[in-house]
């Protein structure tokens, strides 16, 4: 299994020291605004809802509850972040290039996401300050106030590296093996965070018998919800109806 390179360890450096300022409300004061839970609870649902159809296929439920509650929902991800910048070193000896790149790309998705939340919260205190709820139509004026349709596309990108990570992850020989054996030291270590997230990935994506399928699929639908929001369509996510 080929190494990290200094050149991937320092992206994965740079990703968490600004997923970590992004989150500290001193470096960042838009983390107090006040429509950032609502917004964060209003996309958590909406999710919910897009991935209703994975969620009823039992083969695909594992790996749709993986993205929802480690890659692309309402989770905070502090203590996983903590437990990385500790193992940097170990990490880049232990394990494979390719799964350590998937965990930079999941911290660049938390980070990216966060952003644009800070983003949505600050214009909906601009479009909305007497406002409490959130729905489609206010959610679509703020989406379209923040625009940033290339920021917005890449966020789509990442969600697919993440899952393609993983995927490609079942391919390499050890794996499994390394993780398992990793469960116990981890623990005592304290990095039962950064652990889990491997463990439920990997066993997440074990039970697809087409990954590539599931990622593209997801890539698909969460690009036209994109699109249709931007294009202020009365009902951007009829789909998922």
């Amino acid at each position: 299994m080929p190494a990290m390179t200094s050149d991937d360890m320092d992206r994965l450096g740079r990703q968490l020291a600004r997923h970590q300022s992004l989150h500290d409300p001193r470096q960042e004061p838009r983390n107090g605004l006040r429509w950032l839970p609502e917004l964060r609870r209003w996309q958590a649902e909406r999710l919910q809802r897009s991935f209703r159809h994975f969620l009823h296929d039992p083969q695909r439920a594992p790996a749709a509850e993986f993205f929802l509650s480690d890659v692309y929902g309402d989770r905070d991800f502090t203590r996983r972040d903590a437990d990385i910048v500790r193992v940097i070193p170990m990490m880049r000896r232990l394990l494979p290039k390719k799964l350590l790149a998937t965990v930079a790309d999941a911290i660049e998705l938390g980070a990216l996401t966060h952003e644009l939340d800070l983003r949505m919260a600050q214009a909906l205190e601009d479009l909305a300050p007497r406002r409490r709820r959130l729905d489609a139509t206010l959610y679509g004026q703020a989406y379209r106030h923040v625009g940033q349709a290339k920021l917005r596309a890449r966020q789509i990108a990442l969600i697919g590296k993440v899952g393609r990570g993983f995927g490609k992850a079942l391919q390499m020989s050890g794996v499994a093996t390394l993780l398992a054996f990793s469960r116990g030291p981890a623990k005592l270590a304290g990095l039962s965070e950064l652990q889990g997230f491997l463990e439920r990935g990997y066993a997440a994506f074990e039970s697809l018998d087409d990954p590539e399928a599931f990622v593209a699929e997801i890539e698909r639908d969460e690009g036209l919800v994109s699109q249709r929001v931007f294009d202020a369509e009365a009902d951007p996510f009829r789909f998922e109806d």
